[in-house]
């Protein structure tokens, strides 16, 4: 089994790359069949570009969670961190379901197994 360091560098550096990709969405790439259950295919409207933009927000605060749940950033953030882990780990399993259950199969395809390896390093560092 990983060590819970080495689960939230997994964690922190797969996160960056949603990050990335959500991004891209907000900058224009033609990728929305790849996101939210392949509902906006091509070009996102303004609105979900927008959303992918707050994603990005609420994801870089959750991977700073999970690296200073791991003892690698923030010690200041010890203490909460300890018990906010696991509203991240419930999220992350909710999120599997969904991504192995949309109607997009290049969604499945790709992000089924990105939620999972999440949900997996997320739970490591939480019994840390």
């Amino acid at each position: 089994m990983p060590s819970a360091r080495l689960a939230a560098i997994v964690f922190s550096a797969l996160t960056a790359l949603v990050c990335a990709f959500q991004l891209a969405l907000a900058a224009g790439a033609p990728w929305g069949e790849y996101a939210m259950g392949g509902a906006f295919p091509g070009v996102m409207p303004a609105a979900m570009r927008v959303a992918a933009v707050v994603q990005v927000g609420v994801l870089a605060a959750v991977a700073l969670l999970v690296v200073s749940r791991a003892g690698l950033v923030l010690p200041g953030w010890a203490r909460v961190a300890r018990w906010l882990v696991w509203v991240v780990v419930a999220l992350l399993g909710v999120s599997v379901v969904l991504n192995l259950v949309t109607p997009s199969p290049m969604e499945r395809l790709i992000w089924a197994p990105v939620a999972a390896v999440l949900f997996l390093s997320a739970l490591r560092v939480a019994l840390a």
